[in-house]
């Protein structure tokens, strides 16, 4: 996890830290003194079409007061190539505790992507007696009439982002931005076997070595493993005007 942040890094290695005498702050100064401090960078892609025939949903998570894993999934698309070499990577992630349950890797923006995503996540679900909301964008794979029909299929509701506005989905967003970001999914390999690899290792790693901020610092397989904790939240003036309910 070369592109770990600070905060992450000194946890991990606090034990050994605190042997030579090293705190957050001083780890910090350290790592700024060698040019070594993380400096986030930005990339946008459109891999939305919601200019479709297809029924859309509201937004019924925006105000949900989330306390359990499985109790809303997000979903979203994201590009991993480049024009020559086009290639989109399909999540499906956990709202609670930021576990990806499933994804697919594929060289179009066809349903059959999201689909794969979705039936892994189905195959990795837990708690299959509780109440689970999917929540996504507006995007044709998505409202498409057999993605929703595995949804109804298996008691799930759908929920959809009512307008463009990143915080609606924020925490797919932070996902996507980590993988590409951190774990670097996006580079140019031109075998999509390949980089259907590197993509499942760097999940790997990301579910069951990386602490993740808003988890307490808790991986997100071992948040996923309880329900005792709160989440940290994304926040977002726009979506916080109202009243938060509990499912």
């Amino acid at each position: 996890m070369p592109k770990l942040g600070t905060r992450k890094l000194y946890h991990i290695l606090k034990r050994e830290l605190t042997d030579l005498k090293v705190g957050r702050d001083k780890l910090f100064r350290i790592l700024k003194a060698n040019h070594m401090l993380i400096k986030p960078k930005r990339s946008y892609h459109i891999t939305t079409d919601s200019h479709h025939r297809f029924r859309k949903h509201r937004n019924i998570v925006s105000n949900v007061d989330i306390i359990r894993p499985e109790q809303i999934w997000v979903s979203d698309i994201t590009y991993v190539g480049d024009r020559s070499n086009p290639s989109y990577l399909a999540l499906i992630t956990d709202a609670y505790s930021k576990k990806i349950m499933g994804y697919n890797v594929s060289n179009t923006l066809a349903v059959d992507g999201s689909l794969q995503a979705l039936e892994m996540a189905l195959k990795n679900r837990i708690n299959k007696d509780q109440p689970l909301i999917h929540h996504s964008d507006r995007g044709l794979q998505y409202c498409s009439n057999d993605y929703q029909q595995l949804l109804n299929q298996n008691n799930i509701k759908a929920s959809m982002t009512e307008k463009y506005d990143p915080y609606e989905n924020a925490i797919a967003e932070r996902i996507n931005g980590i993988l590409k970001q951190e774990f670097k999914v996006a580079k140019s390999i031109n075998d999509i076997e390949v980089k259907k690899q590197l993509i499942k290792n760097a999940i790997q790693i990301y579910n069951n070595q990386r602490p993740h901020l808003s988890n307490h610092l808790l991986t997100p397989q071992q948040m996923h493993q309880q329900n005792k904790l709160s989440r940290k939240q994304y926040k977002s003036k726009k979506l916080n005007d109202a009243r938060i309910v509990k499912l």
